[in-house]
């Protein structure tokens, strides 16, 4: 008499089954479509559809590790999606064959959105798709033999060969990754960038020499990461071009040769994500070497209407900066280097926007390859498209790095910390301790009003605990709000603070 399989076999040979297109499908990518693997498809479009608050969540949960996050969370969803199409066939042949056929569909209409799609992007997703089905069709058969709550032989020699597939996929894919990597990396490691004019140098005593204080040029190893890009570009300098278009007198196309040939300058920045709370670390100084937007958009000669730059990047990211900021007389750049070398991939290898005094979400685009001069009115970018402010001027804004420890000796300590307001500058940093008065920090001296500041004052701190606050206050003689907001849309406000206990 035939019987049905067991659920939790039926739900098993599913995931087996999923498995196992999955594993075939990244290996194909490597091969025909390395921009193409199922996972990063899909992974890509739910960035690109997640609401504000989901990437708000997942900033605030996993920090720069939120990608990882992202695809560990698509796993997850792809196995219990796989087990339910398994338990369906079981009771309604074909349709769980379907649904698992439906997950090839949907990672080949995630890879057809993606920019610079390879007319071979479907295959990957619509192979694993096929298998998967295929596979669920095959190993949730009737059969005759008494209820078995575990996998036949069959799933058993099924399952290996899925674990096997995804193995030497996922494997594939992170060679074919490192490969790609390391020959943009070699190409990167060959430029001899050129000299430039140095338009900030870093005064003496900016550093504090403060051991747990952030120091002023934050090491490219440790600069923040915060994007919407799965997959790191890897673009050959020599297929780098930059578009100047739209609402302009004359249309310009700059190369990589030709970028480099114009006289370049170097600037010291500070760049912050909208997302950073208030305290986070999602902020960081460099010396950056580009030259300077102003120039170019001078060149192209933008139309009286004109009052934005919309900039693409070549995986498409899209950000809205205002004209005025790109073409007064701030540091606004294309940059090609970072603290003494070419741009590390990261961070926009070969081209980025560096744009003083705005949130990187409407000014820093990395891996720039498109400006197009536009209105507000005519034009939306990515993050404005989800609520966000269309300009997002950088806020005010201070933190304590030192005491890091929550446990501190009692009497005399140190605290000191960072400030910041692009292009406006900070004029002053207060401290009070357990909601006395305000006492005013030694500040040091800044690099300029484009670059944070460290400041430091020392407390005396009687046993017991303490809670420990700061405020900035700019140059324009405002001061920092206390007012508590989150991030969207337009940045945090509030005073940081940090809880010890003196011992």
């Amino acid at each position: 008499m035939e019987q049905r399989i067991g659920r939790r076999a039926a739900a098993w040979a599913g995931i087996a089954s999923a498995v196992a297109g999955a594993g075939v499908g990244e290996l194909v990518a490597v091969m025909i479509a390395p921009r193409s693997s199922p996972f990063a498809s899909i992974g890509q479009v739910l960035i690109d559809l997640a609401p504000t608050w989901a990437k708000d969540l997942a900033i605030a949960w996993f920090g720069t590790a939120d990608k990882i996050a992202l695809l560990v969370l698509i796993g997850a969803v792809m196995l219990g999606v796989a087990a339910v199409a398994g338990l369906v066939e079981r009771v309604r042949p074909p349709w769980g064959a379907v649904l698992a056929g439906l997950l090839g569909v949907a990672g080949a209409a995630a890879a057809l959105t993606r920019a610079n799609a390879d007319p071979l992007a479907v295959v990957p997703s619509l192979l694993a798709g096929a298998i998967g089905a295929v596979g669920v069709r095959l190993l949730v058969r009737r059969r005759t033999s008494e209820q078995d709550e575990g996998l036949s032989r069959r799933g058993f020699l099924i399952a290996s060969i899925a674990g096997a597939a995804v193995g030497v996929g996922a494997a594939a894919w992170s060679t074919a990754g490192r490969v790609a990597e390391s020959t943009v990396n070699a190409i990167r490691a060959a430029i001899r960038l050129p000299s430039a004019r140095t338009a900030a140098e870093v005064p003496e005593g900016a550093e504090l020499g403060i051991e747990g204080l952030d120091p002023v040029i934050t090491p490219n190893r440790d600069f923040y990461r915060i994007d919407t890009a799965l997959v790191v570009p890897e673009i050959d300098p020599a297929d780098w071009s930059l578009r100047i278009h739209g609402l302009v007198e004359r249309e310009i196309t700059l190369t990589w040769g030709e970028l480099l040939a114009l006289p370049l300058e170097e600037s010291v920045t500070t760049l912050a994500c909208v997302s950073n709370q208030v305290g986070g670390d999602l902020i960081g100084n460099a010396v950056w070497l580009g030259y300077p937007i102003r120039e170019l958009l001078a060149e192209a000669g933008p139309l009286p209407e004109a009052d934005m730059v919309l900039s693409s990047s070549h995986d498409g990211f899209t950000a809205g900066t205002p004209l005025e900021a790109l073409t007064d007389e701030r540091h606004a750049i294309l940059a090609v280097g970072m603290n003494g070398e070419p741009l590390p991939l990261e961070h926009g290898f070969p081209v980025r926007m560096v744009v003083p005094g705005l949130y990187g979400y409407v000014s820093a685009t990395k891996w720039v390859v498109d400006l197009e001069v536009t209105r507000f009115d005519r034009s939306r970018a990515y993050w404005t498209d989800r609520g966000w402010s269309a300009r997002g001027p950088i806020k005010l804004q201070s933190r304590i790095d030192v005491p890091r420890a929550t446990e501190v000796a009692a009497g005399e300590t140190v605290v000191a910390g960072v400030a910041w307001q692009q292009h406006v500058g900070v004029g002053g940093v207060e401290v009070r301790v357990d909601g006395g008065s305000w006492q005013r920090a030694t500040l040091a001296p800044a690099i300029s009003d484009d670059t944070w500041v460290q400041w430091s004052l020392p407390v005396s701190l009687d046993p017991g605990e303490h809670t420990i606050t700061c405020r900035a206050l700019s140059r324009r003689g405002e001061t920092q709000t206390a007012d508590v907001a989150p991030p969207a849309p337009d940045g945090a406000t509030g005073h940081h603070s940090r809880r010890v206990t003196a011992m």
